[in-house]
């Protein structure tokens, strides 16, 4: 049996451009159903907006299935809120109480501009992705899918880097605003698989050095896999950063020889 939340008070962080000064404002909503998911409570307020002839809060959303990644929201200072393994849109608010005070801001992040009020510009990880992170592949009809037979711990291993959905709540809850553990789960899921293999140095080598020209640096906080919606494991830092150290001298080589 569902309850209802009352009072609830939501401070929202609005600002007009990305060269506009932003703001907190605060708004209330009187009475939600527990069973009402975090996104549909901000559809409920941006209705009520609307119909005061104000302007509705901008926030970024697709699936509301926990799969696109779109959903991007810090929620009383945490990446996607109190629930682990949780991303915004999969969050209800039976983890709220009546009377509470929510805090909804958007990622903070140099990498990470904002556009209007909630929405981020999260283009800096396509450029991460353009860089490297596919496979070369010969055109023509679909190849049968055992092919190139894969064992099963390498494409489990494989299967949880891919995980990832590119939300950036681990770049939002880092201190330093580093984007290692994304770029690592998109090396991770390719150099661990048969088909990664041609290209596993070149791709960690432009994939790592692309993520530096608009990432900070980590320094191993963890806050990442603690913000990480699919709780994907910093331990594919350690291997992208032994794969990073064995492209440059293998890439190394290979400029030698020309």
């Amino acid at each position: 049996m569902s309850n209802h939340l009352e009072n609830i008070t939501l401070r929202i962080w609005r600002q007009a451009g990305p060269q506009e000064k932003g703001r907190f404002e605060e708004y209330r909503i009187d009475s939600i159903t527990d069973e009402a998911s975090f996104l549909e409570m901000l559809d409920i307020l941006n209705d009520n907006l609307v119909h005061e002839g104000k302007e509705a809060v901008v926030f970024d959303h697709d699936c509301r299935e926990g799969i696109c990644g779109t959903c991007s929201l810090m929620i009383d200072g945490q990446a996607h809120g109190p629930q682990r393994g949780t991303t915004s849109c999969q969050l209800h608010m039976r983890k709220f109480k009546s009377g509470d005070t929510i805090t909804i801001e958007p990622w903070r992040a140099g990498a990470f501009p904002i556009i209007k009020d909630l929405m981020v510009d999260r283009s800096a990880f396509d450029r991460i992705i353009e860089s490297g992170g596919f496979i070369t592949a010969e055109t023509g009809g679909a190849p049968d899918a055992n092919l190139i037979p894969i064992a099963k711990p390498i494409a489990d291993a494989a299967m949880d880097s891919a995980e990832c959905i590119g939300c950036g709540a681990c770049v939002a809850a880092c201190p330093n605003g580093a984007a290692n553990l994304f770029t690592a789960a998109k090396v991770a899921h390719l150099n661990r698989l048969p088909q990664g293999q041609a290209e596993r140095f070149s791709r960690v080598e432009t994939m790592v050095e692309t993520m530096d020209e608009y990432f900070g640096s980590c320094t191993n906080h963890g806050e990442c896999e603690a913000a990480c919606p699919k709780e994907i494991s910093i331990d594919v830092i350690a291997l992208m950063h032994k794969d990073y150290r064995k492209a440059k001298f293998a890439n190394r080589k290979d400029l030698a020889r020309q």
